[in-house]
């Protein structure tokens, strides 16, 4: 008896550590990861309703226009990058455009100087929206219910009202004197009282009435009517430069995805005009053949190599990267294994390289920007990553007068001045200059994770440039360290860009004798107080599905049935 008893503690301490293991939502039928929990709540209801993951992706994108005006859009744009029941895998770019007045100098003065903040507040920052573009391309073509049916939640929460969550009304609170500057009071984003609190209630009816038009008319109820020419004289009396012209003629765009194969599994991402998809198929590259799987979870020697590897991959982004329709984007030669092997020979584990010897350049910060991303899978296995943006928290501050949301900043993504970096210390070259009907380089990354050809992960996050980073990290948390996609999810993070010359750390995250392990190699440090918001969706072996949503870092939150 006393045996049997010894027996069974055994076998119960040996598998501790299965119950040990932090996991995210589990759900059977569909798991939807978004940003804020009322845009999960649409997304669900929509699975629910015997919708797809693309029907859901769109509901959720206008509910995020709607309780995440920061980042959620409807005159934003961003990145799909899709895989179907069936493995077909693609993406959708509708990525912003340049005016087709734009012109390459724009930003600059008389004497060839970037003018500041020219390219980030105001009209003359806007680029041409594509998310409602976007979005009614990805239902044309793959979706199953009806459009209405996908924007009604949407007009619902706009006129009827939602409650703000303390994150979104700490971060309206430190906008509002710029919001008021920029539109004047009221509108719907500057409180009444002088400070936004958590449960207080927005409701924003031109926001209903824009939705509305898109609801009754798709695509048109944005680029042509009335919600167009609110628009267009909202821009071009501030002082813009877009027109109907460029309304009418935006498109977005069916691509195919950058694959890059890592220890038996396959992550498919965006494609240039992105460049997630081309920097992390160099990373996971260059992880395979330094053995990066090796080294232990954020130990020295793994935050050392993978920064170096970073370096060099943030230097070939920089020089050789931009919209493939005005560029010869080197796609072959930036994913040619025997290119990549020379890029990462130098690398030295005792010692880092300095960036200036990479490529020279200067630049002094790294700086937030606000994006988006949601992770979507449903019951018969259709997956959806997507990442938009208004590029800046709540874009270029600027309000269409009538229509109640507000206007992106993303022609800050070209390269105002070649060689000068952008708001998020980003550096470009000729490849990234501005030119008319251009799309600007972003380093937004939706990806799907494939695994003996079945689908495994779906993953993103906002963070401007440390969106690839984070993304490689997560996915390597959950191949190479074997995490659950909570744990994965809420590892701490670092970041490294090829300049400036440093890596970022997540404070207060990392030993001591870590930190003096990488200075010792010569490194430079900075902390951050965050770094990322996944929102991601793993398929586990028993064909279920755990969600996790940032919580941890955002108010983001994972639903599943």
């Amino acid at each position: 008896m006393k045996k049997h008893i010894l027996s069974s503690l055994l076998l119960l301490v040996s598998i501790m550590p299965i119950f040990a293991q932090k996991t995210g939502t589990i759900a059977k039928n569909g798991m939807v990861s978004t940003a804020h929990p009322v845009a999960s709540r649409v997304g669900l209801d929509i699975l629910k309703k015997g919708g797809n993951a693309f029907d859901a992706a769109v509901a959720v994108k206008f509910a995020l226009a709607v309780v995440y005006p920061r980042a959620g859009n409807i005159s934003g744009g961003g990145f799909l990058v899709y895989r179907t029941a069936s493995g077909e895998n693609g993406s959708l770019d509708f990525r912003e455009r340049a005016p087709l007045s734009a012109s390459r100098d724009m930003y600059l003065d008389k004497n060839g100087n970037v003018i500041k903040n020219l390219s980030l507040k105001g009209a003359l920052a806007v680029g041409v929206p594509g998310t409602v573009d976007g979005m009614y391309e990805l239902w044309s073509k793959k979706g199953k219910l009806p459009w209405k049916a996908l924007i009604q939640p949407s007009v619902d929460l706009a006129q009827n009202g939602f409650e703000l969550t303390k994150a979104e009304a700490d971060k309206l609170n430190i906008y509002q004197d710029v919001l008021k500057e920029m539109n004047g009071a009221p509108n719907p984003y500057i409180s009444p009282a002088g400070k936004w609190k958590k449960g207080d209630r927005i409701i924003n009816k031109s926001l209903a009435n824009t939705l509305t038009a898109v609801r009754d008319n798709g695509r048109a109820g944005f680029y042509e009517g009335k919600v167009a020419d609110d628009l267009v004289n909202t821009i071009q009396k501030n002082g813009g430069i877009l027109s109907h012209k460029d309304l009418r003629e935006y498109k977005s765009i069916w691509r195919g995805t950058i694959s890059a194969d890592y220890r038996g599994y396959t992550i498919h991402s965006m494609p240039p005009p992105s460049s997630g998809g081309i920097a992390l198929a160099q990373l996971f590259t260059g992880s395979e053949m330094m053995n990066l799987s090796d080294y232990k979870h954020n130990s020295p020697d793994a935050i050392h190599l993978m920064t170096e590897l970073e370096r060099r991959v943030y230097a070939d982004r920089a020089t050789h990267l931009g919209d493939p329709d005005f560029y010869d984007v080197p796609q072959a030669m930036l994913l040619d294994r025997e290119y990549l092997r020379k890029r990462f020979s130098d690398i030295r584990m005792d010692k880092k390289t300095d960036s200036q010897r990479i490529k020279p350049g200067k630049v002094n910060r790294i700086e937030s920007l606000e994006t988006t991303h949601l992770s979507i899978v449903d019951k018969d296995g259709n997956a959806a990553s997507i990442t938009t943006s208004l590029n800046g928290n709540y874009g270029s501050k600027l309000m269409a007068k009538e229509g109640g949301y507000l206007l992106n900043n993303v022609m800050d993504d070209f390269s105002s001045k070649p060689g000068t970096p952008n708001q998020f210390g980003l550096v470009g070259a000729e490849a990234n200059a501005i030119a008319p009907g251009k799309r600007m380089l972003s380093s937004m990354s939706p990806s799907i994770v494939e695994k003996d050809g079945k689908l495994f992960m779906v993953v993103g996050t906002p963070g401007g440039s440390t969106i690839i980073t984070s993304v490689y990290q997560t996915i390597l948390n959950i191949i190479d360290h074997g995490m659950s996609m909570r744990e994965a999810v809420d590892a701490k993070k670092f970041h490294s860009q090829w300049l400036p010359d440093v890596i970022v750390m997540e404070e207060k995250s990392f030993s001591s004798e870590t930190l003096d392990s990488l200075r010792k190699r010569g490194h430079k440090l900075k902390f951050a107080s965050q770094l990322g918001r996944m929102d991601c969706v793993l398929v586990r072996p028993d064909g279920s599905l755990e969600g996790a949503s940032d919580t941890n870092r955002s108010d983001g939150q994972a639903l599943g049935y």
